[in-house]
């Protein structure tokens, strides 16, 4: 076929083309016809078949890739030579020259002259160099990833170099060659597009590459050569040849920078993974590429007769077979190109598949599980859990935090942590799946904190490991823990867990730190050391405290045993509870007694609101504290369902419904009781009178009752006399102010004409303030908080006592601490365990003598916090020595507290807490004397339970009772700290508790001589559910801390000395937890068969005492004639329980004014006076008379200064 054309005529116009075949001639060995009269050739065949007669053209399509890529190499070397050359030549002419003008001096002016002219060019030449580093520039910042315009064009020449390969697995399906025309083949006119711009992409390349050579043999350059040039001579040809356009899938390489670019990959994983991917696939379609031309082309050599018809995704089968080794042998490569190929390819194809499949199976199996987002809940809020994230820890957590006590929880748990959950944890999560999520990452991290959603979540709890063999690095992990989420977002509210009480002090350089939004710190060791004080002072009160703030359900025993009663007060909990406006205005022990008796709930403590100071936390008050409108108080119950009773009741509507359940939310519309009204039946309750007969008003005061009603707002009547403070009333001038509804966690604007609240602190209106006169306000007795006693700081050396010495210094009614603990220990903060003894609620002739036995050198490390506190002293020694146990009179002793520095440092769970088990067993199994009649009488340890001879108004309250004579050990009062729970089996061999028994239902526990750190993990829930919660735990085991204390002790790490204000006296006057005996004493009538609740009201009326718990022999229920001796705990006994004679009632006491004052000379001297000091009741001397004979006057006064500080 011929085709004629002149120059003029356009291509694409069918017309233009004349077709004879009686004027052309047909060239047999050239499927190109050509005419004659030819002035341009147009190759086109449409209607004959491009190998008719056997011509390719392949070779054409392969030599334009070719020549393009030698030419091109050849030019750059070239060039690079040349370049070399001229920089060699004129190196060599520069030295010439400065030889030439260092041997003809003469010459240096006209050396110079010609030293300018290369100058002048190098001038040239660096303004050209400009031009074209500017140009470089420009086409660098055109395909640099660094810029938009650069990610764009990146970007789209990836994904064209996409869309040109799957052009290419379109044509695959067509001959190897093939004569389509141009102008109607869509794929290959956008083939051709494509490929225009690559080259223009190519030539930016090229331009910004700052080394040609080494950009001409990139992969990507490789690329072009190959696919590009082709496409032109296709299109000039008028031919197709699908030749090396599969080189198209090596761009695939950098898919995954192309997703970085995106922002899409971020972590090392991800980027890791899709590289080996897209490496892999990229070789695996490269090479099948290959095949599918080699086998349907055939070899040259062989004329291409060896050639097999082969789709192209035949051949991606055929190389995945022969790169796995299977080689089932349906499809196989027969021509030489072929099978050479295959050789090589398996090598390196089988190489990377046996490395790079199971290195994307281990990178796709170690992806997160647990990696998405969390998708919060309209309704419903969230919390974040992170820290020491493990199965036990877990499930001790959500068993107290979704307790079916408390009421609906409508909140989601989620948990985070940079571990994956083994099996048995992730069981536990997914049983809890409705309300437990769990997501892999760590809170120091903030896009896995953008994860959780940190920012709309209600708080953040941080849990600790109690049991890691560093303590200060846990805490300082947990620091970072907070100082993560709150510089992420500060307005959230944290709750973390923290190991030692002085790392506290970091979180207040925290800035955002506010516990006044809801911030806790719950220390551990300062709550584990407060809840065993107070044990000293009241045995078994650990045990009913764990218990009250721990989520227990109900169990029933119908046998009469001891476990029965312990299980019934294990079932009641601490809640809080807004009180109904019918109790305004009432006293607090008439509302506590309201509440026990017509509400059957127990109320210890309220929010007591001033206007000059924020809200404060009252336990057991007394009577001159009125409650105000919208008081919290602090119940005991069984579930937060009944302590609702506290706020619905109304006084009309439920003040003759005799069953508790039946209160309920009334219907009616109470009216608005009158402020002068509500405070006359509130002054005539506690008179007992009714409102007629009352006399506390007078005349003048009823005379005025409309101003009085204007004057005397309802939140002012909290004074302990009503009609003192009516009478003061009618000399004011009345306030036209109205009272306004306080919030909760705000107060009353201070208004002059308003009579403030008065705090229960006041010194001015506490009863029996008139000793303050009587005091030395130059001694310094107590800290600068007034919270605790004081004394100067003493060496270490002044408070050592030889084995000796401590025998010669009969000791009784003291504490023992038997520490175990060397120089490379934790330090366990015996500060917090002294400081609830040392408290200054405590008279000073109260305060129990503590005796440290343990390694000195341990000692001395914690005595820095320890010097500042009276009566303390240290017996270095071991407390597995019966001799040093002996010497500290440990028969005689009020309490025996056993704590331990070194378990965490075993890994073996079962014998962390050996030592303390052989110390517990060791003092069990000794044997005493009677030797109780050598004391005096009036000894604490001799005294009478219930009665107190030397006080001068007999207190009713002992501060612990013990036997009257201990003859064995197992009768010493003992309480051992443990660490693993399933240890406490090994305390007491008289009982049958199953090892996997819960520490709770375990004897040691119920009897309050096994304490375990363990039961605190119930406040981290507690304290979510109630920010109250840890302060009135931090109040009633602590002795007094308060964050203001924490501050100081954050500055100087020890308790600074204060003098006696009227106000730092004023914190004496609060509550202290002690046991009141029944089988003598005032209350001996209510101790054979009465009711508790008689002894309830009666103790609370007579003495404002507020019991709540009994401690009773564990066989009291049993008529044997031996019973043993051991006690066990009961919470909150119902109204009707029966007493026994042997029963200790827990009770918290109100602080007695005129109990010092008889020995007032006696305490205050004994900070000085070593001959006053033997007046105390706690501590005997030998006589003077026996010490004569000591050979060194020296010996005798370091002794004396012994002497003197034990009894201090």
């Amino acid at each position: 076929m011929l085709a004629e054309a002149d120059g003029t005529v356009p291509h694409g116009s069918e017309s233009s083309m004349r077709t004879s075949s009686i004027n052309n001639n047909i060239n047999p060995d050239s499927s190109i016809l050509i005419s004659k009269m030819d002035k341009v050739v147009i190759p086109f065949s449409p209607q004959v078949p491009c190998a008719e007669d056997g011509q390719r053209m392949w070779w054409a399509f392969l030599a334009s890739s070719m020549v393009t890529f030698f030419g091109g190499l050849f030019i750059i070397l070239l060039w690079r030579t040349l370049k070399y050359l001229w920089t060699v030549c004129c190196h060599c002419n520069i030295k010439n020259k400065e030889a030439q003008k260092v041997n003809n001096p003469a010459n240096n002016q006209a050396a110079d002259r010609t030293a300018k002219g290369p100058d002048e060019k190098e001038e040239a030449a660096a303004s050209e160099v400009g031009w074209m580093t500017s140009v470089k520039d420009w086409a660098g910042v055109m395909i640099s990833a660094q810029t938009l315009t650069g990610r764009v064009l990146v970007v789209l020449v990836f994904a064209l170099s996409i869309g040109a390969l799957g052009i290419y697995f379109i044509d695959s399906s067509d001959p190897i060659e093939s004569c389509p025309n141009f102008y109607n083949d869509f794929t290959l006119q956008i083939d051709m597009a494509f490929n225009v711009f690559f080259l223009l992409y190519f030539g930016l390349r090229f331009i910004a590459a700052s080394d040609k050579l080494w950009f001409w043999l990139e992969v990507n350059s490789v690329v072009d050569f190959f696919t590009v040039p082709p496409v032109f001579v296709s299109v000039y040809l008028n031919r197709s040849w699908l030749g090396l356009r599969f080189l198209r899938a090596l761009r695939l390489i950098q898919f995954s920078e192309i997703l970085q670019f995106l922002n899409i990959l971020k972590t090392s994983n991800s980027i890791k993974l899709v590289n080996l991917c897209s490496i892999f696939i990229s070789t695996w379609l490269t090479a099948a590429g290959f095949i599918h031309l080699v086998e349907n082309s055939g070899d040259p050599w062989e004329d291409f007769k060896n050639s097999q018809t082969l789709s192209y995704w035949e051949c991606v089968y055929l190389l995945m077979v022969t790169m796995s080794t299977v080689g089932y042998g349906d499809v196989y490569a027969k021509t030489t190109l072929g099978r050479l190929f295959m050789v090589f390819f398996i090598l390196g194809g089988l190489a990377m598949f046996a490395s790079y499949v199971p290195e994307i199976i281990e990178l796709i199996g170690n992806r997160k599980k647990y990696g998405g987002t969390y998708s919060a809940v309209n309704g419903r809020k969230h919390i974040v859990v992170c820290g020491h994230i493990t199965l036990e820890s877990v499930s001790n957590f959500l068993k107290d935090f979704l307790h079916k006590d408390r009421d609906d929880v409508n909140v989601e748990i989620v948990f985070l942590h940079n571990i994956s959950p083994n099996l048995e944890l992730e069981a536990l999560f997914k049983r809890h799946f409705t309300q437990v999520e769990f997501y892999q990452g760590s809170v120091l991290n903030p896009h896995d904190l953008a994860r959780v959603k940190i920012e709309s979540a209600d708080a953040c709890l941080i849990l600790a490991n109690k049991y890691c063999a560093d303590p200060d690095a846990e805490d300082a992990s947990n620091i970072m823990r907070v100082i993560s989420i709150k510089n992420y977002h500060p307005k959230i509210r944290i709750i973390t867990q923290m190991l030692q009480y002085h790392n506290k002090a970091h979180l207040l350089n925290i800035p955002s730190w506010n516990w006044k939004e809801g911030d806790d710190a719950i220390c551990l060791a300062e709550l584990k050391a407060g809840f065993i004080a107070q044990s000293c002072l009241a045995q078994g009160l650990s045990t009913m405290l764990a218990n009250l703030f721990s989520m227990r359900s109900f169990i029933e025993i119908e046998e009469d045993t001891w476990q029965k009663y312990y299980l019934e007060g294990v079932a009641n909990e601490m809640y809080t509870e807004y009180l109904s406006s019918a109790f305004v205005g009432l006293s607090f022990p008439t509302v506590c007694e309201l509440c026990y008796v017509k509400l059957k709930l127990l109320l210890i403590a309220i929010e007591f609101k001033s206007e000059q100071r924020e809200s404060s936390i009252l336990i057991n008050p007394g009577n001159h504290v009125k409650l105000q409108d919208g008081t919290l108080g602090f119940f005991i119950a069984s579930d937060a369902k009944e302590v609702k009773r506290a706020f619905f009741y109304c006084k009309a509507c439920h003040d003759d419904i005799t069953d508790p359940k039946r209160i309920k939310k009334c219907g009616c519309k109470r009216p608005k009781m009158s402020v002068y009204k509500r405070m006359k039946l509130a002054c005539c309750f506690d008179c007992g009178r009714s409102e007629r007969d009352c006399s506390c008003m007078s005349g003048s005061v009823h005379s005025n009752m409309d101003t009085l009603q204007r004057a005397y707002p309802l939140s002012s009547v909290s004074v302990h006399d009503c009609a003192t403070t009516l009478r003061a009333f009618e000399d004011e001038h009345p306030s036209t102010l109205s009272p306004k509804k306080k919030q909760r966690n705000g107060g009353m604007r201070n208004s002059p004409n308003c009579s403030p609240k008065m705090m229960r602190h006041d010194p001015l209106l506490i009863p029996g303030n008139e000793q303050i006169e009587n005091m030395d306000m130059n001694v310094k007795r107590y800290d600068s908080t007034g919270m605790f006693h004081w004394c100067p700081s003493k060496d270490i050396e002044k408070v050592i006592l030889t084995r000796s010495e401590a025998s010669m210094t009969v000791l009784s009614g003291h504490v023992v601490v038997c520490i175990f603990g060397d120089v490379t220990s934790a330090l366990v903060g015996l500060r917090n365990l002294v400081m609830p003894l040392r408290a200054s609620n405590f008279h000073f002739h109260e305060l129990k003598p503590i005796v440290f036995v343990g390694s000195l050198d341990y000692l001395r490390r914690e005595w820095e916090t320890l010097h500042n506190f009276p009566k303390v002293s240290i017996l270095p020694g071991t407390p597995l020595s019966r001799a040093d146990l002996r010497a500290v009179n440990i028969n005689l002793c009020d309490m025996c507290v056993i704590l331990s520095a070194n378990q965490n440092n075993i890994e073996d769970a079962s014998l962390q807490d050996k030592e303390c088990i052989l110390a517990s067993l060791n003092i069990k199994s000794m044997q005493f004397d009677d030797s109780i009649g050598v004391l005096q009488a009036n000894s604490q340890g001799f005294t009478p339970p219930g009665m107190d001879r030397s006080s001068p108004d007999s207190s009713p309250v002992h501060g612990f009772v013990r036997q009257a004579s201990v003859t064995t050990g197992s009768n010493i009062p003992i309480i051992t700290e443990l660490v693993n729970d399933s240890n406490v089996q090994f305390l007491d061999q008289d009982d049958d508790d199953d090892p996997d028994t819960e520490l709770y239902l375990t004897q040691p526990f119920a009897c309050g001589t096994a304490f375990a750190v363990s039961v605190l993990d119930s406040l981290m829930s507690a304290t979510y559910f109630n920010d109250n919660i840890l302060t009135l735990i931090r109040t009633l085991v602590t002795g007094g801390a308060t964050p203001e204390l924490e501050g100081l002790l954050a500055e100087e790490n020890a308790l600074r000395g204060g003098y006696s204000t009227p106000q730092t006296l004023a914190n004496r006057d609060r509550c202290r937890v002690a046991q009141l005996a029944l089988y003598d004493g005032p209350f001996a009538d209510l101790g054979d068969g009465g009711c508790y609740g008689d002894l309830f009201c009666k103790a609370l009326k007579t003495y404002n005492m507020l019991c709540f718990g009994i401690y009773r022999l564990r066989d009291a229920h049993l008529s044997t004639p031996s019973q043993c001796t051991k006690r066990y705990v009961i919470t909150n006994p119902p109204y009707e329980f029966e007493l026994v004679p042997t029963d200790l009632i827990f009770c918290l006491m109100q602080f007695d004014h005129n109990a010092g004052q008889s020995r007032t000379s006696l305490s205050h001297s004994s900070h000085s006076s070593h001959s006053s000091s033997k007046k105390s009741s706690s501590v005997h001397s030998v006589p003077p008379s026996n010490r004569q004979n000591r050979s060194s006057k020296t010996r005798e006064a370091r002794d004396k200064q012994k002497k003197e500080m034990v009894y201090r």
